[in-house]
């Protein structure tokens, strides 16, 4: 899967105009069938078409860590991943844990039409790419279905207002099969007002919840990605501390009374006064 004789090569950037602005993928110089997506300058994802087990993004490899502790080593998922990029996570586990039944949902389908002509998905990855909001097609699935949901969705560098409130984590806890595992890419700055309201939020939902950050984005340091991870029932938080510790990209999960701490005094949101995550500093890309 993802072998090299499957692999479109493409040595050149490309570029399209799609529902949110210009997208570009480019070649990373330094691996061969590496490629970055971009919008409008945005970092995306960025693939290895001959490795999907190479995660790049720091916030990629937290949440491919887990992934791994999701269930038993190559046990098959029911995936449901909102928003879709270059599908970075669905081919990693397309590729670690084979059979898998995966969805992606994406808002731009002009974007999906670009991805899918010159970073094509592997054959039989029993992937299923589909256009729509988010928050509308999570609202029509049934109850009790999918064992991990990750929520990835940008317009732009922001994360929509609708996919932010309790209301939005509510049907996403419906949708999850009992025993299932929520994740959510955040990204915040200075005061952290975002994410620890996010954090509060999955709260009045879900009985367990913890962030994943680097220790310069936890102490407000600078803006950068912070990885919600929630459920109704325990997490395999030890693991994905150890594994986060000792990464390339080392970073802390909060939990239990350090993740009280951290979001003492916010407030959680709801459709009346969701808003969109906070604009990153200009020039910082999301990846």
């Amino acid at each position: 899967m993802g072998s090299r004789n499957t692999v479109r090569r493409m040595d050149a950037h490309a570029r399209k105009q799609v529902d949110q602005g210009t997208a570009e993928i480019v070649p990373d110089p330094e691996r061969p069938d590496s490629f970055t997506l971009l919008v409008e300058g945005t970092a995306q994802s960025h693939v290895d078409l001959a490795d999907p087990a190479r995660l790049d993004f720091e916030y990629m490899r937290w949440l491919g860590f887990l992934i791994d502790a999701a269930a038993a080593p190559g046990q098959p998922i029911n995936v449901l991943h909102l928003g879709g990029g270059a599908w970075t996570l669905p081919r990693y586990i397309a590729h670690t844990r084979p059979g898998s039944r995966q969805r992606v949902v994406e808002i731009d389908e002009p974007l999906i039409e670009f991805v899918r002509e010159h970073l094509p998905l592997p054959k039989n990855a029993n992937i299923r790419v589909r256009g729509g909001d988010a928050r509308e097609v999570l609202t029509g699935l049934t109850d009790d279905s999918v064992d991990l949901m990750i929520v990835d969705v940008f317009s732009g560098a922001r994360i929509p207002a609708h996919l932010t409130s309790a209301e939005f984590v509510a049907q996403a806890a419906r949708v999850l099969r009992p025993g299932g595992i929520y994740a959510a890419n955040l990204a915040d700055g200075p005061g952290l007002h975002f994410a620890r309201s996010q954090v509060v939020t999955a709260q009045t939902v879900f009985t367990t919840t913890a962030i994943v950050a680097q220790p310069p984005v936890l102490r407000g340091r600078r803006f950068g990605n912070l990885v919600l991870v929630a459920g109704n029932h325990s997490l395999p938080l030890p693991i994905l501390a150890r594994r986060t510790a000792s990464d390339v990209f080392a970073a802390r999960v909060l939990a239990g009374s350090d993740l009280e701490k951290f979001v003492a005094g916010a407030q959680p949101t709801t459709d009346d006064f969701a808003q969109a995550s906070p604009e990153p500093p200009t020039g910082l890309l999301k990846g």
